[in-house]
């Protein structure tokens, strides 16, 4: 059985780490409110900006843009989306569970892989697979000049004929206690939904349709990139916020049961010096 002074270790040992964890959490709730504003307001802005692609798309006759045309996904890109720091929960490691599944299922596939936050590229170098480009250190302020730099290098490879498809793999943000794992395919750009093709305005355009519509792609696709980096920011906070809340109560449970412990052993250790007096002054009568 331990003795007090282990025991009383312990528990201040472990009173630091709860402190850490509780300062740890309030941090992340502070991030999460601004990454969360962040993300609500990138949200309607891109489907505003779908909006108006499908309105155009109506008119004109984007069959033939390079960044629409499909070809047979030969040659994929894979980016991954990783947080730079653990202490989160299961959020690296579900998207990194689920990029090793999608890799399972093209492996008759020429891949490549662009990781973006350091605990993805840090899995590839680990198991020797070379990076076609690493982007880390982005989360502490996400920036759209980040987002905008990787979509045109994404862009440039594609419409060049490197590769034939772009895949996006993060982590959606859902709420402060729920993400979600999203595959997104990025390039070619998917279909436009027909919801906006339903709008009954009839805009005047300026400049002509097919130059506003020539445009306004390229920047979708770098409004795309940066969305999905402003949903995994704010999951990563919400993630870590809920692991050091968890922290935080499991290191109070501990705390209990070694107070409870501690106070049994003093318990027994009075009850046998009691035990002690009382049989020195039996043996003295």
């Amino acid at each position: 059985m331990p003795n007090l002074r282990d025991i009383r270790t312990r528990i201040r040992s472990i009173k630091n780490t709860q402190q850490l964890t509780y300062t740890m959490k309030l941090v992340s709730a502070t991030k999460l409110r601004r990454a969360q504003e962040q993300v609500l307001a990138a949200r309607p802005y891109a489907r505003r900006m779908l909006q108006v692609l499908n309105s155009l798309a109506t008119r004109a006759h984007p069959e033939s843009h390079p960044l629409l045309q499909r070809r047979p996904e030969e040659k994929l890109e894979l980016v991954v989306v990783t947080a730079d720091r653990g202490l989160c929960g299961g959020f690296n490691a579900n998207i990194l569970k689920t990029t090793v599944g999608e890799m399972r299922l093209r492996q008759g596939a020429d891949l490549s892989v662009t990781a973006v936050g350091k605990k993805g590229r840090d899995y590839f170098r680990r198991r020797r697979f070379v990076l076609r480009k690493e982007l880390v250190d982005i989360f502490r302020k996400v920036s759209y000049i980040h987002a905008a730099e990787l979509a045109q290098d994404l862009m440039q490879r594609y419409v060049s004929g490197e590769r034939d498809a772009v895949y996006f793999v993060y982590n959606e943000f859902k709420s402060a206690i729920q993400q979600r794992v999203v595959v997104e395919k990025l390039l070619p750009i998917e279909r436009l939904p027909d919801e906006g093709r339903l709008l009954p305005v009839d805009y005047l355009y300026e400049p002509a349709q097919a130059e506003i519509f020539e445009q306004l792609l390229p920047k979708h696709v770098e409004v795309q990139v940066f969305r999905a980096l402003l949903e995994s920011a704010a999951a990563e906070h919400g993630a870590r916020m809920a692991a050091m809340d968890s922290a935080t109560r499991n290191a109070a449970d501990l705390i209990d049961n070694l107070t409870l412990n501690m106070n049994k052993v003093r318990q027994a250790g009075i009850t046998k010096e009691i035990l002690e007096v009382v049989a020195g002054a039996a043996a003295l009568e």
